[in-house]
């Protein structure tokens, strides 16, 4: 042992070896299953977590002992083992134990430009990774004498040291090296953004070298089996001659494909038998650790040996067909293949995409509000978009933040970005309705209307008619076109999600608002409609005209008469939903939001506005300064107009219930559910409740025709939570508004929260933005307390969340746990929130028992 040396264990991976992944790391493991697969494995010694961090607080192992695994004057790499691959870990260092000497032995092995390409490739890495010397000065160059002695010589020159030429030290040195690197602030906060504990361990693994160079056949490549993007099944990967580890994959030249293809020479023209074992070796893998994995491999004089096996990085796509695959031909169970896809990719697949292999200038950044991608021109109003639709163009509307006026231009456009918002502002929120990508809360630009640019931080100046990608996935913005991916909405997706609806026990319906929206929710095998927002219905250029009317009319009397003239237009929605549903339960929310948001703000609309009303500028302004509130959102709203201004609730019902008669002769019955918004006292309710029973009556009367329906509220203020046993005396169904809910709950705006939410999250305020992922302590429990007193006055009530949140793998545990009938989601979060909830149907059992290659949750055979 070594002076100073202290015992810290090491273990040779073999068959028996007592290797785990929580305590030497994914690779170390995996290694171990090759090794039991009979794969040629170069011998390897595994280090575990705790050996790896007492050699960060300076505990020296005995590196004697160690190298002596490797028998006399050995050559060795040095590779990370994190728990799970994702996490990352310091580079690896190869080639350790290159000194003069060994230099001198190879040229006369292996020749000279071999041992000079393997001495100065060792001495570029230490320098950078171990010494941390400036990389500018190490670059990698063509092997040579020169090229050698001036590496040395720089070392020298920097350290004031001759480069190490013992062997034991330079190990020693790594090993060190890459301990104190894992133990970094900066490596901590990066495995932390991608879900590692800020307590992770880091395995080392230390393996004998493979050379891939010198005499005879010798090279390195890298092989898949399968298309990381689509998840097909075809050979991907490169070789390259006279090459180390990953070099064949950044190869700009001599690189050979591995199978026959007519683009150029590939590695099976020259060696098909090694070829051949590559395929058995994959096939091995697939079967054995049951996932696709990729193979680094080295031949080393005509002899093949397989350094190391990962899970085969890939996007949404590929995970869903992969994992399909899988479970088709027998490898792993169904249930396994749902519990292998994240839910949130799900989303992606519903979606274009952009290309992750292609290139991206991304200008901004912002919350990532709506996924898929789009690209288009800018336009910065709602009439330019619509007037880009009109003539084909795809276009990008940008506004500071929209408005339920910027309706018509959201569903003309391509996509949406907005300087302020967060994940449920009006922009986010219509968005994920339609479909359309968007990225709100982009604080790094600024939009000026009146000189029409768009400027970003990084000082780009943008015009109406600039082409931009808006990839709502990540919440960037891309200058210009790029490569995207079509939606992936094929056999591998609906043979998932068919397992996912076999499993689920819960149900998921959709938000939608309109015929195009209830198609798309019954394409993605939406249970129902869980609520429909009437309002959106009266954006239309000849429907608003008419709210105009009614807003301005003073007299109950001429307000029922101006409403009239939308009551045909109201049932003709309500009749279509109806239709499209074929007998699933459509919820549909009486009308709710403030009338002033039918209203022009901008003199210009006002003047608009007097012209076809035919009224004086003056009195429109009136009116307008009239309507407006202080807080609006916690205005004369919802039940609050219904009650003040009862014709418009009047003509809902009646619409409602003659379309509920028309649907019903031609298709299944249809029992139409009629929710009452922003309760907040049950006298509320009883008043709303009075007059619809009336005019179903008076409708069944009219028409006789009999019908059923079912009243409802939706509890959105926390009061209705805590009265939740009077309100449900009068009501058969509770649904859960958590967007409102929770902005009532904390008090904050869910339009203005983005602005400051990142920073609380960071410091620790809030575990998480409550918009996004919903507060299982604070609104949580203000569901539990409206859930068990609904219950409890009225056992039979049907309760159900509909907010925002309806679609989040977290709140579906939440509402499953609470005893919750169903979540309702927009249209394209459906598919996720189904999978999520098939998941969790499911049990932990898959992720508990079985652990695979990477530390994901699979199972293996031994």
């Amino acid at each position: 042992m070594q002076k100073g040396a202290e015992n810290i264990e090491f273990t040779e991976i073999t068959p028996q070896a007592d290797i785990a992944a929580d305590r030497h790391g994914a690779r170390a493991k995996c290694l171990q299953r090759l090794v039991r697969m009979d794969l040629p494995l170069p011998r390897t010694v595994a280090l575990s977590f705790d050996a790896v961090r007492r050699i960060a607080q300076g505990t020296l192992p005995d590196v004697a002992a160690l190298m002596s695994v490797f028998g006399a004057a050995p050559l060795v790499s040095v590779r990370p083992s994190s728990e799970n691959q994702d996490w990352g870990g310091p580079a690896s260092i190869l080639n350790i134990g290159m000194n003069d000497s060994r230099h001198a032995a190879l040229c006369a092995t292996h020749g000279e430009t071999a041992a000079n390409a393997l001495y100065l490739r060792f001495i570029q890495a230490y320098a950078v990774h171990v010494a941390r010397l400036d990389p500018d000065m190490f670059e990698p160059e063509a092997p040579s004498r020169d090229a050698l002695r001036a590496a040395l010589d720089a070392y020298a020159e920097e350290t004031d040291d001759p480069f190490p030429q013992d062997p034991g030290r330079q190990l020693l040195e790594v090993l060190r090296s890459m301990a104190r690197a894992w133990e970094g602030t900066t490596a901590r906060l990066l495995r932390q953004a991608k879900g590692a504990p800020a307590e992770a361990g880091l395995g080392m693994l230390v393996q004998a070298m493979v050379l891939g160079v010198g005499p005879g056949e010798s090279g390195s490549g890298v092989i898949q089996f399968v298309d990381s993007v689509t998840g097909q099944r075809r050979i991907v990967g490169r070789y390259l001659s006279q090459s180390q580890g990953r070099d064949a994959i950044s190869a700009r030249e001599g690189a050979l494909f591995l199978t026959r293809d007519p683009r150029g020479a590939a590695l099976e023209d020259r060696c098909p038998d090694l070829v051949a074992r590559l395929r058995r070796y994959g096939d091995t893998c697939r079967l054995n650790l049951r996932e696709e994995m990729r193979i680094d491999f080295t031949i080393e004089a005509g002899r093949l040996w397989v350094l190391d096996a990962l899970r085969v990085p890939r996007s949404a796509r590929g995970a869903v067909r992969m994992a399909v695959m899988l479970a088709d031909e027998g490898i792993i169970p169904r249930e396994e293949a749902l519990c292998r896809i994240e839910p949130r990719a799900v989303s992606e697949l519903l979606h274009s995409q952009v290309d992750p292999t292609g290139p991206r200038h991304v200008i901004a950044h912002g919350i990532a509000a709506s996924p898929g991608a789009a690209t288009g021109r800018l336009v910065f109003g709602s009439a330019a978009a619509q007037a880009s639709a009109a003539r084909g163009e795809p276009c990008i509307l940008v506004r500071r933040e929209t408005t339920p006026e910027d309706i018509r231009g959201m569903h003309a456009a391509a996509g949406v970005m907005t300087e302020r918002g967060g994940m449920t502002s009006h922009a986010a929120v219509i968005a994920r309705g339609l479909g359309v990508p968007c990225v709100v809360g982009i604080s790094d630009m600024r939009l000026n209307r009146r000189d029409g640019v768009l400027i970003t931080a990084g000082g780009h100046k943008l015009h109406e008619g600039d082409i931009v990608t808006l990839d709502g996935t990540s919440g960037q913005v891309l200058l210009g076109p790029v490569k995207m991916l079509e939606p992936a909405l094929d056999d591998a997706f609906q043979a998932l999600m068919g397992w996912a609806e076999a499993a689920c026990d819960i149900g998921v319906r959709a938000n939608a608002d309109t015929p195009a929206d209830a198609q798309t929710a019954r394409r993605f095998g939406a249970e129902g409609i869980g609520l429909c927002r009437t309002e959106h219905m009266f954006f239309e250029a000849d429907r608003l005209t008419v709210m105009h009317e009614m807003i301005f009319a003073d007299r109950a009397q001429d307000r029922a008469s101006v409403l009239a003239r939308l009551l045909p237009m109201q049932r003709a929605d309500f009749k279509r939903l109806f239709e499209i549903m074929q007998g699933l339960p459509v919820c549909i929310r009486l009308f709710d939001p403030p009338l002033h948001e039918f209203l022009p703000q901008s003199r210009e609309g006002v003047r608009d506005l007097a012209e076809a009303l035919g009224m004086p500028v003056s009195d429109v302004q009136r009116r307008v300064q009239a309507l407006s509130e202080f807080n609006p959102m916690l205005g004369m709203r919802g039940v609050r107009l219904g009650i003040t201004i009862p014709e418009i609730y009047d003509m809902q019902a009646r619409a409602i219930f003659e379309a509920t008669i028309e649907a019903s002769r031609q298709g299944d019955p249809v029992v139409p559910e009629i929710m009452i918004p922003l309760v907040s006292a049950m006298r509320e309710v009883e008043l709303v409740k009075t007059r619809i029973d009336s005019l179903a009556a008076a409708v069944r009367t009219e028409r006789g025709v009999d019908f059923d329906y079912r009243l409802g509220v939706m509890v959105e203020t926390p009061r209705a939570a805590l009265r939740a046993g009077d309100i449900v005396q009068h009501a058969a169904f509770l649904s859960f508004g958590t967007n409102d809910l929770t902005q009532m709950t904390y008090g904050l705006s869910r339009d203005d929260a983005g602005r400051f939410m990142g920073s609380y999250v960071k410091q620790g305020v809030f575990a998480e933005d409550p918009f996004h992922i919903l507060d299982a302590e604070g609104v949580g429990e203000l569901l539990r307390i409206g859930a068990e007193r609904g219950r409890e006055a009225r056992p039979g009530v049907t309760l159900s969340i509909c907010g925002e949140h309806g679609g989040n793998a977290e709140s579906i545990a939440f509402c499953r746990a609470a005893g919750f009938d169903y979540v309702s989601c927009s249209p394209f979060r459906v598919p996720v929130a189904r999978l999520a909830a098939a998941q969790l149907a499911l049990g932990e059992q898959v992720h508990a028992d079985r652990a695979g290659p990477d530390g994901q949750p699979l199972a293996f055979r031994s």
